[in-house]
């Protein structure tokens, strides 16, 4: 897939929370994970390998710094990192904070649903992660701005 093809290339890719020349930190806007983060490179990049020993140590300096903020502020029961680039072949990162009482804990989100999610636990745990999202966007932002 060629930069003018790709998705990222040309799009934000869900709602911008901060970027610079080298990331941009999204909310990747989905349904039943509020505070799913994503972390892309800004250059169209498909592999970490491509990557200089340097420039993968300063995006994966970003995707541990989203990962604290999750553990500190959300106080998930694990927190999922996933770079898979299958199906948009331009280098991002996945930050999934996961909890247990969430659809489809302890498997993957897109595994197949533990409970029906029009279940009322759907809604409580939906309340709780929509009350955090807030204030984990914030110190997320905020801590960025104090290091970068």
């Amino acid at each position: 897939m060629s930069e003018q093809h790709c998705v990222l290339c040309n799009e934000v890719g869900g709602r911008l929370l901060w970027q610079n020349d080298l990331v941009r930190i999204i909310n990747a806007n989905d349904t039943y994970y509020p505070a799913f983060t994503r972390v892309i490179y800004q250059s169209h990049i498909k592999e970490m390998s491509e990557l200089s020993p340097t420039q993968r140590h300063e995006l994966m300096d970003f995707v541990y710094l989203v990962e604290e903020v999750q553990r500190e502020v959300l106080e998930p029961a694990k927190i999922n990192l996933a770079q898979f680039g299958t199906m948009v072949p331009h280098m991002h990162w996945h930050i999934i904070p996961r909890f247990k009482d969430d659809p489809h804990y302890p498997d993957a989100i897109w595994s197949t649903a533990k409970y029906e999610l029009s279940h009322h636990a759907i809604s409580d745990y939906l309340n709780k992660q929509k009350n955090l999202l807030a204030r984990y966007e914030s110190v997320l932002v905020d801590r960025l701005k104090s290091v970068y």
